[in-house]
């Protein structure tokens, strides 16, 4: 059976890594395994939206720009 690519999250790996921290810490954040969270970055499988908010607010960015749909990091949490 071959394996489906749901989606690649690349800046997920680029955020943790800018900001040295280890996927056992982000999974930690947000509450799951450290081998399911490199299902994320990876793209094995679908980060769910809860889990991309908490992060876009942990990166201080949007989660556009996690998603790779804007190159503009800027992060207002008031709009």
């Amino acid at each position: 059976m071959a394996e489906v690519m749901i989606m690649y999250y690349p800046r997920l790996k680029d955020l943790r890594e800018d900001t040295d921290r280890t996927q056992t810490e982000i999974a930690a954040l947000l509450g799951i395994d450290q081998r399911v969270y490199s299902t994320y970055e990876t793209g094995k499988r679908e980060i769910p939206s809860r889990f991309l908010t908490i992060l876009a607010d942990y990166y201080k960015c949007s989660v556009d720009y996690i998603l790779g749909r804007t190159n503009d990091m800027t992060y207002d949490k008031k709009k």
